[in-house]
């Protein structure tokens, strides 16, 4: 089967990628923009647009508005991008319940992979190396004890349970800052996510973040190569380069090897990226949690391999199979690619950088 008309529960760069890869595949595609978004490029990008009621970020989390607007469109999928309600397990519930098709992995992956801590069992489970921590809802008790547990010279990250995007999280070297840090991260993973359950693990104080891109159909799984993004501020990514000019092949094997036993256990069936750090010092790694959804930082792991990966996405949700599309094999990568993100940020008078506007 194909779909005949989407609409892209999103806004800006990745709503006019999204209805880009669409026209090519012959798919004609539905706009959404809150009442503060009229003149935006996605508007006039998508064959056609609808206004949302409300204004700002609160439109575009309107999941009932939305799914009524996509009925009301005549579209028969959602593509969510990223943000937003990407990662929304009710959503995506909400979309197969009004017989849309939700671009992106079943409801089920989503609630698995947006809990932290399943996650961790999981990969417990499979074999999948994890960093020395807690699995599940931590208290400030269990915290101190853990830290004190890990003996001289500790670090730990205190981490939401439902967090993502470097927030809900803090690094911890010293047991007196523990009070301090567990009280703002779940106060910022209350206002993020609405949930202030956290858990800890042990800090590599230098490590390197690599993430592994995977495609699945439900049976079977791939990788489509790994991206370097250790270069972060405040734990927000800054530069990605695909592929990392710092793994060995032994060392690059076995993270996707992990990447894609993880995603095969959870029969996964769209793309997601499987993210892990390595350690500087001795060079083991350790699985840290999975995306599942579309990244910002998607476009250089199409520049490598010349797969479209909002095609591909689209393409699974369909129902094709990894063979059916070319997807059998990972394809060799060509040269290499970068992407950098450029922050709008100003002082405050505390000298501390914030965002701006």
């Amino acid at each position: 089967m194909g779909f005949q008309k989407l609409l892209i529960a999103n806004r800006g760069e990745i709503s006019v990628r999204i209805a880009r890869a669409a026209a090519e595949m012959g798919i004609r595609s539905v706009a959404i923009f809150s009442e503060d978004d009229a003149p935006s490029l996605h508007v006039k990008t998508a064959d056609e647009s609808v206004a949302l009621n409300g204004s700002g970020v609160p439109a575009y989390l309107d999941a009932r508005q939305i799914i009524e607007f996509a009925k009301q469109s005549g579209c028969d999928a959602v593509h969510p991008g990223y943000g937003f309600l990407s990662e929304n397990v009710q959503f995506a519930r909400g979309c197969r319940d009004a017989g849309l098709t939700f671009i992106g992995p079943n409801p089920d992956a989503l609630a698995l992979f947006g809990d932290k801590a399943r996650a961790r069992d999981l990969a417990e489970q499979v074999g999948v190396p994890l960093l020395p921590g807690t699995n599940g809802a931590t208290s400030l008790e269990e915290v101190r004890s853990f830290f004190q547990g890990l003996g001289d010279n500790a670090s730990i990250m205190i981490k939401a349970v439902a967090g993502g995007g470097g927030r809900g999280m803090r690094p911890v070297h010293h047991i007196n800052d523990i009070d301090e840090a567990f009280a703002r991260c779940q106060s910022e993973a209350k206002a993020a996510f609405g949930d202030d359950t956290l858990y800890v693990e042990r800090l590599i104080t230098k490590a390197r973040h690599v993430e592994i891109q995977i495609v699945g159909d439900g049976k079977d799984v791939v990788h489509l190569g790994e991206r370097e993004c250790s270069l972060q501020r405040r734990r927000q990514k800054l530069v990605e380069i695909a592929p990392s000019p710092t793994l060995s092949d032994a060392l690059r094997e076995k993270l996707t090897e992990a990447a894609v036993k993880l995603a095969k256990a959870a029969s996964y069936d769209n793309i997601g990226t499987f993210e892990f750090l390595v350690d500087e010092a001795d060079q083991s790694f350790a699985f840290m949690e999975t995306n599942p959804r579309l990244q910002v930082e998607h476009t250089v792991t199409e520049e490598v391999t010349g797969v479209d990966l909002v095609k591909t996405q689209l393409r699974i949700a369909a129902g094709k199979t990894l063979s059916t599309i070319g997807l059998a094999d990972t394809p060799a990568p060509r040269g290499y690619a970068i992407q950098l993100r450029i922050n709008m940020e100003s002082m405050n008078e505390a000298g501390d950088a914030v965002p701006s506007g």
